[in-house]
């Protein structure tokens, strides 16, 4: 599981040291991966001097910290947190308190159950499990919309039509490729899935065991789609819909 903050898996991390041993420019590496360029030398640098075991996450907690308030006012703010709720919200945030909002205001018992959680949810392996869906976008015309214009002016180009994001990503690693597309139709979205087969095999995800979508029209009834995910990908590919919320 990956630091909440990382934009690599060591998955990702390690397919920057293959490609730097086998001579890829680090430009390119960095371009493909979408990180800086500092970040593949970094995670050479830490693998040439520990090997595989540089890779995966370290704490960022530093090693002391000479200002931390003490255990026994620590304690004491929790103690008062109970009885008159209220309190610095780092202490209790490192202690796990819950929200005022999230208790029940004459008990202090939780009721609600926290919006973030400290734990990522990434499954084990690359090509487990890819989440496919479409985000639909009004086109905007050359020059700017009503944001640019005002709604007051007459903005040529109403009735453009929208634009559809299709949009495919990997659990594991978070590696997600992306097309703007015309429509949402069932061979619209088959293309798709198989042009985004190919770029998660450009990087090094060459098998894709799960689909995951919607139950959008085309991801269910299009024979086509159908089509791509059983063969185009593997001939062992099922896909799994989740209904929308």
């Amino acid at each position: 599981m990956s630091h909440v903050s990382a934009r690599l898996t060591v998955h990702g991390r390690r397919l920057i040291v293959d490609r730097v041993a086998a001579g890829r420019p680090v430009a390119h590496i960095a371009a493909e991966l979408g990180v800086s360029r500092q970040t593949p030398y970094r995670w050479v640098r830490r693998f040439r001097a520990e090997g595989a075991a540089g890779l995966p996450d370290r704490s960022s907690r530093p090693r002391s910290s000479p200002s931390r308030t003490s255990a026994d006012r620590e304690q004491a703010v929790l103690n008062a947190r109970r009885s008159l709720r209220f309190g610095p919200l780092r202490i209790l945030h490192r202690h796990g308190v819950p929200r005022l909002a999230d208790c029940d205001p004459l008990t202090g018992a939780p009721i609600r159950t926290a919006r973030t959680t400290p734990n990522r949810y990434e499954r084990a392996r690359p090509g487990e499990l890819v989440h496919l869906d479409v985000k639909k976008l009004g086109r905007v015309p050359d020059g700017g919309g009503w944001r640019a214009h005002g709604r007051s002016e007459q903005v040529k180009g109403r009735g453009l039509g929208y634009d559809y994001v299709h949009v495919a990503i990997d659990d594991h690693t978070r590696i997600g490729y992306a097309e703007v597309l015309p429509d949402e139709k069932g061979a619209t979205a088959a293309g798709f899935l198989t042009r985004a087969a190919g770029c998660f095999a450009g990087h090094g995800i060459h098998r894709i065991e799960r689909v995951i979508t919607d139950n959008a029209f085309a991801y269910r009834n299009s024979a086509a789609f159908h089509q791509a995910s059983t063969t185009t990908l593997n001939e062992s590919t099922p896909i799994t819909r989740v209904s929308p919320t």
